[in-house]
């Protein structure tokens, strides 16, 4: 089996000890998985939910193997001028008027059209060599000579079509570019590819990956990421808006909290200088943790029974 190039994820125990070092606590599942994607050479399918921490596992695992993230984000209507290369037509177009005065000299004395024509093609090829070429994101991560974090976000946006390009990528890390050739990474970027579940995905694009879903995370895993990222919070106030957060999601909302808004309440309490929820607080504070009015009035209309909860 091919060794991993990235030796900072050969060991299970290391990569949870290292991820939470850098400010992510990650599950057990979630090691194995960055383990054996590494191990593998296989890319990551990460689904749930936003605001799980899907993009933050590729930042937090560049950082931690100190190789460049690549990031390509993912639209409806991506194209291969976005995702893999394009011309740089303008730098083309410069080259071939200041050129002028020798492709005249290159062209006098051609007889007729046809004798000029094969002149110019003879020439041709230079100006698609790889200087006037522009590498988008995933192009740019196979050239990484030392390694990259691949991360393709949100790909349950992009369009069906968009997936086939991705599968000889995600395949053999290769592309083909019709003036140039096949080229072949470098070195093999660790790639992540997430999804908010807003579409199904081809099974081709899923066989070429790693499963991984992650959920909104138990009470004392949430408890543990807040602490992490705002380890001034008092242990207490962290518990019991993390109590709160959970009741709130489990009410008929059009948006559920994610766990960044759950650091931002966090932080906000922080310099607020809150020692305790209370119902005042928290309604001030819930436009923080809530992004819709409708949302908002709904947990205001059960405010008395969620502050209960947090001392269940």
């Amino acid at each position: 089996m091919e060794t991993s190039f990235y030796q900072a994820l050969n060991d299970i125990g290391g990569i949870t000890t290292d991820f939470e070092q850098a400010g992510y606590i990650c599950t057990t599942r979630i090691a194995t998985v960055v383990y054996l994607a590494a191990q593998l050479n296989k890319p990551i399918l990460v689904e749930g939910p936003p605001g799980v921490g899907k993009t933050e596992l590729a930042k937090t695992c560049a950082a931690v193997i100190n190789k460049p993230l690549v990031r390509l984000q993912c639209y409806e209507g991506l194209d291969e001028a976005k995702a893999l290369y394009e011309w740089k037509y303008g730098k083309q177009l410069l080259y071939t008027q200041i050129l002028k005065e020798q492709l005249g000299d290159m062209l006098e004395g051609a007889k007729g059209l046809k004798e000029s024509i094969q002149r110019l093609h003879s020439t041709g090829d230079v100006f698609y060599a790889k200087e006037f070429l522009e590498p988008r994101p995933l192009l740019r991560a196979m050239e990484q000579e030392q390694g990259a974090v691949l991360l393709i976000d949100e790909i349950d946006k992009a369009d069906f079509e968009f997936e086939s390009l991705l599968l000889e990528v995600l395949s053999d890390f290769q592309v083909s570019i019709p003036e140039i050739g096949t080229v072949q990474a470098r070195s093999k970027p660790i790639v992540f590819l997430t999804s908010n579940d807003t579409r199904d995905l081809s099974d081709a694009l899923k066989r070429r990956c790693l499963h991984l879903h992650i959920p909104f995370p138990s009470i004392e895993l949430e408890a543990r990421i807040v602490a992490a990222r705002v380890p001034e919070l008092e242990n207490k106030l962290t518990d019991q808006l993390v109590r709160f957060v959970h009741a709130v999601r489990e009410l008929d909302l059009k948006k559920a909290p994610a766990i960044s808004e759950t650091i931002d309440w966090a932080r906000s309490l922080l310099l607020l200088h809150a020692e305790q929820l209370d119902s005042r607080l928290v309604h001030d504070t819930l436009n923080v943790l809530l992004k819709y009015e409708e949302d908002i009035v709904e947990a205001e209309d059960q405010l008395t029974k969620l502050l209960k909860q947090t001392t269940a």
